[in-house]
């Protein structure tokens, strides 16, 4: 007796990925780039911060919204960025070196998370001032990227935020805004808030970024890069 025909599995109809080399080549550089993160110094008021004459990029964003994670998920590392158990008891600006062949070339500025109620209102008022001269005054601030938890979307004090730094991003600032723990969302859910946050960056770059599956880290990654490395300055001068 002969055994029935098996059942061909069904050919998917759609064309496999394209990896464009170039694009994949960029990422590559970028994390290796990031991956160089060290700790530079810690200081509590922005008078301490020494003046380093490299660019600055900020990381900003309410207390659990995922900041130290996506620092230590950007950089491959583990500790780099200190999530405290209690949010927002670390009130330091704390500074990490970024550069290849031990020579840095940019700076990351992990500023302590916003808006935790646990927080004494005294502490809140002090760091809210620290942060808002920080972000105004900062000379070498190239970009600020602010974390946000798309199951909430931007709060009152994010849009604050955004208020302060909106002068000078209009005169040529950059903006990121990532919308950390994506994987949480279904698909339907993060393109409707990554719709709604567009609107609401006023111009701002706007990503779903997920450390658990990954979701967004080298885009995340080449945008930093560029932003200290613009195309103009790695493209040799016409004859």
């Amino acid at each position: 007796m002969t055994s029935p025909p098996r059942k061909q599995a069904p050919v998917s109809s759609r064309p496999p990925a394209v990896v464009d080399p170039a694009k994949a080549e960029r990422g590559r550089v970028a994390m290796g780039w990031l991956h160089t993160a060290h700790f530079l110094t810690s200081a509590p008021q922005l008078e301490h911060l020494p003046t380093l004459d490299l660019p600055e990029i900020a990381f900003v964003g309410r207390s659990n919204a995922g900041k130290s994670t996506a620092i230590n998920t950007l950089t491959q590392q583990t500790r780099l960025a200190f999530a405290s158990k209690t949010p927002g008891r670390t009130q330091h600006i704390n500074l990490f070196g970024v550069g290849k062949q031990k020579v840095d070339d940019a700076v990351l500025a992990d500023l302590p998370g916003y808006g935790y109620a646990a927080v004494p209102k005294e502490a809140k008022l002090r760091w809210q001032r620290v942060m808002g001269n920080y972000l105004m005054t900062r000379e070498t601030l190239r970009g600020v990227v602010l974390m946000c938890d798309p199951r909430h979307g931007m709060t009152e004090l994010d849009e604050i935020l955004l208020d302060v730094i909106r002068p000078r991003v209009a005169e040529g600032l950059k903006f990121l805004v990532l919308l950390t723990k994506a994987d949480k969302l279904t698909r339907s859910e993060g393109a409707k808030v990554l719709s709604i946050t567009r609107l609401q960056a006023g111009g701002g770059e706007v990503k779903l970024f997920s450390a658990l599956k990954k979701q967004g880290v080298d885009e995340a990654a080449e945008l930093l890069w560029d932003w200290v490395h613009p195309a103009t300055e790695a493209q040799p001068a016409s004859e």
